[in-house]
């Protein structure tokens, strides 16, 4: 992947719907190159899809955490399939270290931040948790509107 490539990835993903034409003039290079990358990029596997943003899926929660997990032996498929339940989790990674998962949350308010962390914890398999409040975020390659 060249820096064209990577200009044109950029490029798609603030507007996936931009035409060939508009993203060859920002590139300066031809549509025909444009288009001839693209094909090559959906090939390699390094673009596997567009997708449509939602708003409902734009608008962060006004109050978003990240919660690390300690997970008891070998309960992880069922602590995972447990979050998975839960409106409020966003995402769930798996790591390594301390923790065993990191759960993304968001919520309309505090209290409720509150509440679900407590909902969390009684989840059988969680040995112990640490949340972050997430503040701001100044970078994301997430949509946002």
């Amino acid at each position: 992947m060249d820096q064209i490539d990577e200009r044109l990835i950029t490029l798609l993903r603030h507007d996936a719907r931009r035409g060939i034409s508009d993203l060859a003039l920002d590139l300066g290079v031809s549509r025909a190159t444009v288009r001839a990358r693209m094909v090559r990029l959906e090939q390699s596997g390094a673009i596997i899809g567009y997708t449509v943003v939602l708003r409902a899926d734009a608008v962060d929660s006004p109050v978003r955490g990240i919660m690390m997990v300690e997970i008891e032996g070998r309960m992880a498929d069922r602590v995972i399939h447990s979050l998975s339940g839960l409106a409020e989790v966003s995402a769930i990674h798996t790591t390594n270290g301390r923790w065993d998962i990191i759960v993304e949350l968001g919520t309309a308010a505090l209290a409720d931040l509150d509440a679900v962390l407590r909902r969390i914890r009684l989840i059988p398999g969680i040995m112990a948790s640490e949340t972050s409040l997430l503040l701001a975020t100044p970078h994301s390659t997430k949509a946002r509107l």
